[in-house]
């Protein structure tokens, strides 16, 4: 099926991931279950679709305020997860300060997956009546639960094995990514860290030895993904998926350039832009974008969600001339890495520095667009 770049899609030069700070009130009232939870969430959601359009940005998203982190929407919505087990997963950090991030998400799949309801519907009716402009709409990419919610011993007993699991993860996708285009939402992006297990010989090798050979698990993975994302094809839809190497209370669990996947991975996902991550020397060279295919862009996650420290709009300009030796300027756009807040606590920022990325963003995407 074709991806052709749908007018949408070029209008986009300054992006975000999607994920915002929660304020403390926030926090502490899903903390605490407080019985006006949502009506925190509505009016905290005004206030950042109102800062969106203020920046100047032309693309909208309630900053996951109603989820956990950016793949409770269907942990929430779906359920077979015993939520007291979680698979450990080791974090890194480029100061001590960061502290320990919290884990991903908490859910070991113990029964056969049973939706209760839509993953997104609930966050989507609320941005339909008071978004400003065109809405973005997040949602994990199925590859991400095989990995974080399948654990041997105990999966079993509701799956043969990963890949019956992730086929019915899959099915769940594809409906939610379907509806989410019928119902008019223009921009449907996938979160797929779990790319970033290919491009660390660390985590190759944990594939290897839990899964099975990465070359399969990768050809596994994109199908995965493409099925979710053809579901939702549509004209006027732009589908886009975000790669990224971790991002959990400033901290992150893989590193390497995409060159051991491009080839793959940029031509085969039936994608229209890849968010991917650049903010650093973990991410590699831009040689790799020389397989991104003609009519999608990439949008390049210059600018760092995780430190406070404001980035050279002049280094900016740099990188973006240099990416444009590999990809025409005219199918690039510019973003942060990934979300300030994957997670609901967060990245170890403030909102005034969030914001002030946010407007880099759109100032550096206008001098260099229009």
């Amino acid at each position: 099926m074709s991806s052709a770049t749908t007018p949408s899609t070029a209008t986009y030069r300054a992006d975000h991931v999607g994920s915002f700070l929660r304020p403390k009130e926030l926090l502490d009232a899903r903390a605490s279950g407080d019985p006006h939870l949502r009506e925190i969430e509505d009016r905290e959601i005004l206030r950042v679709l109102a800062k969106q359009k203020e920046l100047g940005l032309e693309v909208f998203t309630d900053g996951e305020f109603r989820r956990g982190g950016f793949m409770t929407d269907l942990t929430d919505a779906v359920e077979g997860f015993d939520t007291h087990e979680g698979v450990a997963r080791s974090w890194n950090a480029a100061t001590p300060a960061a502290g320990t991030a919290p884990s991903a998400v908490r859910g070991i799949v113990t029964e056969k997956l049973r939706q209760t309801r839509r993953l997104t519907l609930h966050e989507l009716e609320f941005l339909k009546q008071h978004s400003p402009g065109p809405i973005k709409m997040t949602l994990p990419s199925a590859t991400q639960f095989p990995a974080i919610s399948y654990k041997k011993g105990i999966s079993e007993r509701a799956y043969p094995d990963h890949h019956a699991f992730l086929q019915d993860v899959v099915d769940i996708t594809k409906r939610e990514t379907q509806a989410l285009a019928e119902e008019g939402v223009s921009y449907i992006q996938i979160d797929a860290p779990r790319y970033s297990y290919y491009l660390d010989p660390k985590w190759r090798e944990f594939l290897r030895a839990e899964f099975g050979e990465p070359e399969a698990l990768l050809d596994e993975a994109i199908a995965a993904d493409n099925a979710c994302f053809r579901a939702a094809r549509k004209p006027g839809v732009t589908l886009a998926i975000h790669l990224c190497r971790g991002n959990n209370r400033s901290q992150w669990y893989a590193a390497g350039g995409y060159d051991a996947i491009a080839e793959k991975l940029f031509s085969e996902l039936d994608v229209d832009r890849f968010l991917l991550e650049y903010d650093d020397e973990r991410s590699g060279s831009f040689e790799p974008l020389r397989f991104v295919p003609n009519g999608k862009t990439v949008v390049l996650g210059l600018v760092s969600s995780k430190k406070p420290e404001l980035e050279s709009q002049t280094e900016l300009l740099q990188r973006i001339d240099e990416a444009s030796k590999y990809v025409p300027l005219e199918r690039l756009a510019l973003s942060p890495q990934c979300g300030f807040a994957s997670m609901a606590e967060g990245n170890l920022l403030t909102e005034e520095d969030q914001w002030a990325k946010l407007q880099l963003v759109v100032e550096t995407a206008r001098k260099v667009w229009g």
